[in-house]
Formats: C-alpha cells, structure tokens, sequence
C-alpha cells in the first residue's frame, strides 16, 4: 500500500471514529410508538415485487418491453391511488425510456422539496426483486400512506429508469437526467432520499458485512436499516434519521462518510451529489449482506416482507415530519 492510501486510509478511520462518537451524542433513539406494521401493507409489498420481478422479471433497455411493462405497472399504480403521473422521457439505445413521478402539494413552503426515488430498472440477468423492486414497491406504498398527509413542503415521488450498468455514473442514467434537469429549473430540492434495496435482513451473528474498518463501529447482525450519506449532506442525515426513529422502534443505523468508500455512492442519490443537491441513501446494504445481488436468484421469494413494512411505516413517518418541520431544512 502506497503512501497515499495509507493517509486515505487514516482520513477514513478518524471520520469513522467522529461519526461513532457523532452517532453516540446526537442519535440516541427517540420513544417511537409501539406498533406492529399491518398485514395488508407487507402484502401489498409482495404483490408490487412479485410483479416486478416475477411477471415481469428482467427490465433494462436490452428486454424493452419489460422495461416498458415495468413503466406500465407504475403508473397504473400510481393512477389507481388518485395520482397524476408525470414522465420524463428520453431515448437511449434506440429505446424510449421514462422517469416517472407524482406530486404531494405543499402549502407553506411549497416550493421546497422532499424527494424520494428508487429506479425501477434491473441489471442485465437478474429478475432484480431486492435490486430494486423493493425499493420500487415501497415507492409505491409510500404513495399510498401519504396521499391525504397535510404537508407545508412539496413531496415528490420518482421512479428512475436506468440506474444500472451500462448507465450508472454516465449521462444517461435516468436520475442523472432528472437531477441535470432540477437543477436547470432551479428546483428548490432540499433532500433527496433513494430507496436502494430494502428487503434483506438477517438476526445470526455475522450475517452483516462492511469495507474495511467500518466493522469496528458497526454491528455485525443484518437485522437493521442504514442511513448513508456524504459528508456535505450529514446534517440532515441526522434529521432524516431522528425523523425515523420518532416514527418504529425498527433499528436503524447511519454513516456520513466519503462517496470513495465502496457501497456510498453506488446509487441514485450520487446523480444528485452532482448538482449540489443533499441527498442520502436508505439501504439493507446490499451485497454487505444480500449474498444474491445481481445475480439470477434475486427473486421475490428472498423478500423479509414483514420487516420492510416496518422500514416502510418508519419511512412514510419520517417523510411527513421532515415536509412539516421547521425552517432550516
């Protein structure tokens, strides 16, 4: 290891240490209320995967009209909930491709934005159920357990297209498209949250893994949400997941480190790093934990249902606290 690793190296384990210590003082779990997550709501979790990647299975530019059925599902979804969908399309690889995306009118501050977004795409082989028809599904039942909120800020929903190779860092990334555009109109987003892999948890000792030192501040059991973070978006990490600790007793840990640090930046949240917009990530960890990422048996029968609707519920109460709080977001 070159001399120049070893002072990165070193950076890392002092920003790890402050966030422990930062993690110990300012996020101690706030009461949350007691509730066990409805039946309903973890079935309508299954049935949003099992369509996404069992009907309809592998959906990337390369199998279009799965891509295009993925799109479909969506906003026939979304159009059931009372919702109007907007799209933003584009073409790449000589196939059209859609963002698509509802709206929850604030009032007092509604030109401030809260978004939350999960891509809805798969990788190139894999029926992607976790990667990311979790993420997708609870798209979709936040939608629902928000729609008749009283928000003062504007809270907008989007499912990404394209997010995964040959697109993820390049231009034709559909969040990168999204967030280019956001920014050209001047769109006063004060948080994005991506929703990247919800459904994989694990109480053996173990079952969670990390890079390279993170394991020393970290617990070692996959039976908890993570909240990620560069360190230009950390303040509202600690809100974000105060927020969701008011809100389920389901156990959530948070980073806000450097988007070098393998696992970071490897998802939506990174297209809106770029525009200077804060945003994180709510993550199982993926293949920190999920031995099937990107593989053919990513596959709906892998999905802890159960406890990604309490995520979920963490979630939608979360959203609403941070569209209703205070000036300063």
């Amino acid at each position: 290891m070159g001399t120049g690793m070893i002072a990165i190296g070193m950076v890392v384990l002092s920003a790890m240490t402050a966030q422990a210590a930062a993690r110990s003082a300012e996020d101690k779990p706030i009461s949350a209320p007691a509730a066990a997550p409805a039946q309903d709501a973890a079935a309508s979790l299954r049935e949003h995967v099992e369509t996404l990647a069992g009907q309809i299975g592998e959906r990337n530019v390369f199998r279009p009209q799965a891509l295009a059925a993925a799109a479909a599902y969506i906003r026939s979804e979304w159009e059931r909930q009372g919702y109007r969908v907007s799209a933003q399309s584009y073409v790449t690889h000589g196939v059209v491709s859609e963002n698509l995306e509802v709206t929850l009118p604030g009032a007092a501050r509604a030109g401030e934005i809260i978004l939350v977004g999960a891509h809805y795409d798969s990788v190139l082989g894999s029926p992607g159920a976790n990667d990311n028809g979790s993420g997708v599904a609870a798209l979709l039942e936040l939608s629902r357990k928000l729609k008749d909120a009283r928000l003062a800020r504007t809270v907008k929903l989007v499912a990404f297209v394209n997010e995964e190779p040959p697109f993820f860092y390049w231009g034709e990334m559909g969040s990168g498209v999204y967030a280019k555009a956001a920014r050209e109109r001047g769109d006063d987003i004060r948080l994005m949250v991506s929703l990247e892999m919800l459904g994989a948890y694990d109480d053996a000792p173990g079952s969670q893994h990390y890079p390279p030192v993170f394991g020393w501040f970290y617990p070692d059991r996959a039976n908890f949400i993570a909240f990620v973070s560069n360190l230009a978006s950390r303040h509202l990490l600690r809100r974000a997941v105060a927020a969701f600790r008011a809100s389920t007793n389901f156990p959530v840990e948070s980073l806000a480190t450097f988007e070098i640090v393998p696992g970071v930046a490897w998802s939506d949240q990174l297209s809106f790093w770029r525009e200077d917009y804060r945003a994180l990530m709510v993550t199982d960890t993926a293949f920190y934990r999920y031995a099937y990422y990107h593989t053919a048996q990513d596959t709906p029968e892998k999905i802890d249902y159960r406890r990604m609707a309490e995520v979920v519920e963490g979630l939608a109460g979360a959203i609403e606290r941070l569209a209703n709080e205070g000036e300063g977001l």
